[in-house]
């Protein structure tokens, strides 16, 4: 939903290639969401007005015509004169109230389908008044136009060159239908979904053709345009009033999350390892005192870890976790009896550690335990 974009015109040849295959898992974190549970809330600012907006759209957005009803945010286009202009919709926005950089963003949507539609889901760079566009970067996260079984996801920049840059792609949609739309966006890709299914991906690593602006803040916007450059000037009037309904708006932080394989340990005191029933090896052997280290396990941020360890035993035992050959104690933990050597579970705690470099260490004060593998995931 371009402020200054006449069209959506085909992807750039060799600009940004789509990575091919399913993204990787990720876990993660809710940070920040509407539910449009009541009113709507302090979240949004609105935008009013006529003038085409950029693209000769052929409203005039109104905070009056959005609206809350049976737990979704419904945004209503109608045919009427106000203020110049033929047609009354809204559009509202993040912008001075919250920001976000990187995660997974994502709405639940039932979008309006008739000729001069143009229902759209989006983010602009914080830096939009300084820079303006399309300096401060844009990312659809999903926008549809007129009556099209599709719906498309799409970036805009200013790249290493100085000019107007844009690269997106669509997939086919029953848009009248509730889905998820959602981006995931990191410092090296943004990959665009619809129910959990990834259909576009672009690189942004390193700035590469001076992508640089997406390694920055950006804030929200949802907004039903009627007519428009894109969508054409032709409406078809008889499917007015229309409405766009979304049941959520809810941002992600990535969780970090490192698993550690047992028998990975650079360093041990009487443990050996032995065939797994989950596969490849454990750590069995595990006598009291006996002890696993693991070098250079790098800490991204300070605060709390959940600690899991998955483990067997006949008649149970103790572990206890360490830093840097037991400089930094971390607690202890018992291990239940699971019935049998090759009988797992998992176990877990909650340590809190400082961001930075350890040796971690995994030791024993009563014995009698396997151990597969250990998980660190802040939380």
């Amino acid at each position: 939903m371009s402020l200054f974009r006449s069209f959506i015109r085909p992807a750039l040849a060799g600009l940004v290639m789509a990575a091919a295959g399913l993204a990787q898992a990720q876990s993660w974190q809710l940070v920040w969401s509407d539910e449009f549970n009541g009113s709507i809330g302090p979240n949004w600012v609105f935008e009013t007005g006529a003038g085409g907006w950029g693209n000769n759209e052929l409203q005039y957005y109104r905070r009056e015509n959005a609206t809350v009803e049976n737990g979704a945010l419904v945004i209503t286009a109608k045919r009427e004169n106000f203020g110049g202009a033929s047609y009354t919709s809204a559009r509202m926005k993040t912008q001075g109230l919250k920001t976000f950089r990187f995660g997974r963003i994502e709405a639940r949507m039932k979008l309006p389908s008739f000729l001069g539609a143009w229902p759209a889901f989006w983010m602009l760079g914080a830096n939009l008044p300084q820079v303006g566009w399309p300096a401060s970067g844009e990312i659809d996260v999903m926008e549809h136009v007129n009556d099209e079984n599709k719906v498309y996801g799409t970036i805009h920049w200013q790249d290493h060159t100085g000019a107007y840059a844009q690269y997106g792609g669509n997939t086919a949609t029953t848009v009248t239908d509730w889905h998820v739309y959602a981006v995931e966006w990191d410092t090296n890709t943004i990959r665009w979904f619809v129910d959990g299914n990834k259909y576009h991906e672009v690189n942004i690593a390193n700035g590469v053709n001076g992508t640089d602006e997406f390694q920055k803040d950006f804030f929200l916007l949802l907004n039903f345009a009627v007519g428009g450059n894109w969508p054409g000037f032709n409406v078809n009037n008889a499917a007015l009033p229309a409405r766009m309904y979304v049941d959520y708006v809810r941002v992600y932080a990535p969780t970090w999350s490192r698993q550690i394989e047992a028998e990975a340990f650079s360093a041990q005191a009487g443990v050996q390892t032995e065939a797994c029933t989950e596969g490849g090896l454990n750590v069995g052997w595990i006598d009291t005192n006996d002890w696993m280290a693991y070098n250079s396990i790098t800490f991204p941020s300070s605060g709390s870890y959940r600690v899991e360890y998955r483990v067997a035993s006949p008649s149970g035992g103790t572990l206890s976790l360490d830093l840097n050959a037991g400089s930094i104690q971390l607690g202890q933990l018992g291990v239940p009896a699971t019935g049998g050597w090759q009988n797992w579970t998992t176990v877990s705690h909650t340590v809190n550690i400082n961001a930075g470099t350890y040796n971690v260490g995994v030791f024993a004060p009563r014995g009698g335990w396997n151990l597969n593998w250990l998980r660190f995931t802040k939380l």
